[in-house]
């Protein structure tokens, strides 16, 4: 039950403060465990202009285990999967219940404007990213511009 209080208190405080450029809500009023959110592409960066779609799935005992976050937009990064998981320490060993739903999708739009090729989900990616930065930009603007934006 308590996870279902910090859940709704976390979903009010969404509401009243706003963050820029994400946006998150549960998928049903009859469900506060399953929520969806979209992050927009931080400016500067390949992702700029791109909108992209994650699904968040809170366990039982929340907030004394993280959420699962998932892409379901595809995204060419070195940190993100091609079924959407996502490489974040604070998603995994680093998660503390003083942490927020806010906080997360903070950290997974900063992890657009700052990957992480040290250590990454996709090697491939991360390899591009590390030897031809500028390949990793112009393939990262080609799939923002194929899968995050509506034509």
């Amino acid at each position: 039950m308590a996870g279902v209080r910090r859940l709704q208190k976390e979903y009010r405080d969404l509401l009243e403060n706003p963050v820029p450029n994400v946006w998150a809500a549960p998928k049903s009023e009859s469900n506060i465990y399953e929520w969806q959110a979209k992050i927009n592409g931080p400016s500067g960066t390949p992702f700029e202009n791109g909108i992209f779609a994650l699904e968040i799935k809170f366990p039982s005992n929340y907030p004394f285990k993280a959420p699962k976050c998932n892409f379901k937009t595809k995204i060419y990064h070195p940190n993100i999967s091609s079924n959407g998981s996502i490489c974040l320490d604070i998603l995994s060993g680093n998660w503390s219940p003083v942490l927020t739903l806010t906080k997360v999708l903070l950290s997974i739009s900063s992890l657009l404007t700052d990957p992480n090729p040290d250590d990454p989900l996709v090697s491939e990616v991360a390899s591009v990213y590390k030897k031809n930065k500028q390949r990793y930009d112009e393939m990262a603007r080609q799939w923002t511009a194929k899968y995050a934006i509506d034509n």
